[in-house]
């Protein structure tokens, strides 16, 4: 009998749902700590070791891992050893019995440069500003340096310029043949005019472009020689020089501002090296846009759709078959969305578009290609059936009395929705906007049919009238882990950056559940009562 009543009681499936639960945070905090143990000491600067090996020669690097040869048992070493123009290679294993000495050289400099990744090595010369050496020390390359990274901002009221120029005579462009294809002899005049007010711009231009390349040629004299731990050297102009240091002389503190610039950087600016190093300002951007601009699609339509179901639409079976419908959207894989965004957004709306306002511009399109907008809607599609089931079941689950209430004080059937079930229902529907938002920002399958690129030049948004262009296609955290992570041909060297953009998203979900999760407990606390 006490068996029994163990059993009846339930107690067996309440251990085995909490058993379930806790394995499944054990899961999510082990991923959390595998993804915050990869990114966070990313940008921490580590120290320089150099080997002499047994051979003879010398390699110096950081120590990335340790491990035994799977098939001889030996134990070796792996290091980043950089100079990927010198070496063809990011990294390197040396056995332990290959090692003779090593040591922790203070007068070794790391270097990140715009390209070929970093640079580990010694600083042999150093030439000044109008090419004459100067005292090779860690001064005056700080010196010389900050002077040059001035200069070079200093040349950006030049590009600002230029890319003012260049987009006047781009619209300049678009109007002349606006003109030409309505009919180049009636409207010969007014092509003319345009015509020659585009070639001032563009003299304009190329005057500006050959200053500031006359200026960067200029910069392009200060260099530093540096050689490798091995002897071999190379010449490096300051101007593509990054940062540097000397981490085997640096303090706790100044590696700490060093990884807080290195933050910075990741947040605000853009990326470079194919991605794997510098910023993701775009792609962060590009990301929180997108799902701005699908809660804007999804959450209307889903509210209305499920408004209609649950308190308009008769009992019977069309609906229940639009039910079943919405339901089994929500299981349909995203890939099939992005195929019939592709189909139906891109070449079907995008191109009736192109047909009926650009029609000079075709074949090239202007909305007959993938977009923020279309990636949006697409992604609007994907998540509103969360949206609908989600409102739906809000709606459900307030009592029957209220809405009699409300009618039999006279209020109409409308005002009754609008003023009373809608906002007691708001908890519900932002639980439907969470869920739709986490799936959104996470989906990349869709996105690489419908507008999403490995490096997009411009911003979706900027200070050029109409300020939001629908049309650009845009840089996306989850296509960035893609890329990063499987398309780059130095995959061991990127790995640290897919774990760090891989934070960044999750963070980016995080933030935004957050925000409507706060919300909606204020409209719970609101409209909740005693009553129920």
């Amino acid at each position: 009998m006490p068996v029994n009543n163990y059993w009846k009681r339930g107690e067996p499936m309440v251990l085995a749902a909490g058993a379930t639960l806790a394995v499944i945070l054990i899961m999510t905090l082990t991923l959390m700590a595998v993804i915050l143990g990869n990114s966070l000491g990313y940008f921490w600067v580590k120290g320089l070791v150099r080997y002499k090996l047994t051979d003879g020669s010398y390699t110096m690097g950081q120590h990335t891992a340790t491990e035994r040869h799977a098939l001889t048992d030996v134990k070796r070493l792996q290091l980043k050893v950089g100079n990927r123009d010198l070496y063809a290679q990011d990294f390197r294993w040396v056995d332990y019995s290959e090692i003779a000495e090593q040591d922790h050289p203070k007068d070794a400099y790391l270097l990140e440069r715009n390209e070929h990744g970093n640079f580990f090595g010694f600083l042999k010369e150093l030439k000044g500003l109008d090419g004459a050496p100067v005292n090779a020390d860690y001064a005056n390359l700080t010196r010389l340096h900050r002077e040059v990274l001035a200069k070079r901002d200093g040349l950006q009221a030049i590009k600002d310029e230029m890319s003012s120029l260049n987009q006047s005579s781009e619209r300049l462009r678009l109007k002349i043949q606006k003109l030409e294809y309505r009919g180049a002899e009636a409207n010969g005049v007014a092509i003319a005019a345009l015509n020659e007010q585009r070639a001032t711009l563009t003299a304009t231009f190329d005057r500006l472009n050959e200053q500031l390349n006359q200026r960067q040629t200029e910069l392009a004299v200060t260099a530093a020689v540096f050689s490798d731990a091995a002897g071999t050297t190379k010449e490096l102009p300051l101007l593509e020089i990054v940062r540097f240091y000397q981490p085997n002389q640096m303090s706790v503190l100044a590696k700490s501002g060093a990884y807080l610039t290195k933050i910075r950087e990741l947040l605000f600016d853009d990326p470079r090296e194919s991605n794997t190093e510098g910023g993701l300002f775009p792609a962060i951007f590009g990301t929180v846009m997108m799902v701005l601009l699908m809660s804007v699609f999804s959450l209307p339509f889903g509210v209305i759709a499920a408004i209609y179901l649950r308190e308009y639409a008769k009992e019977g079976t069309l609906v229940q078959l639009v039910r079943i419908a919405v339901n089994n959207l929500a299981g349909v894989p995203s890939i099939v969305y992005g195929v019939f965004g592709l189909g139906f957004f891109v070449y079907g709306i995008g191109g009736s578009l192109d047909k009926l306002f650009f029609p000079e511009r075709l074949p090239t399109p202007v909305f007959g290609t993938g977009g923020i907008l279309w990636a949006s809607l697409t992604l609007a599609l994907l998540t509103v059936p969360v949206v609908i089931v989600a409102t739906e079941e809000s709606l459900a689950s307030i009592p029957k009395g209220i809405r009699e209430g409300s009618l039999a004080l006279g209020a109409t059937k409308f005002q009754t929705l609008t003023r009373v079930l809608l906002p007691m229902a708001t908890p519900g529907i932002m639980t439907g906007l969470v869920l739709s938002m986490a799936r959104a920002v996470g989906e990349v399958a869709p996105l690489m049919l419908v507008g999403v690129v490995k490096l997009a030049p411009t911003l979706p948004l900027d200070g050029q009238f109409p300020f939001f262009h629908m049309d650009r296609k845009f840089m996306h955290l989850g296509f960035h882990i893609f890329d990063v992570g499987f398309q780059s041909p130095n995959v061991e060297a990127a790995k640290p950056m897919v774990y760090v953009t891989t934070l960044l998203l999750l963070l980016i979900v995080v933030a935004a559940s957050g925000l409507a999760i706060r919300f909606r407990n204020q409209m719970r606390r609101k409209y909740t009562t005693s009553h129920f």
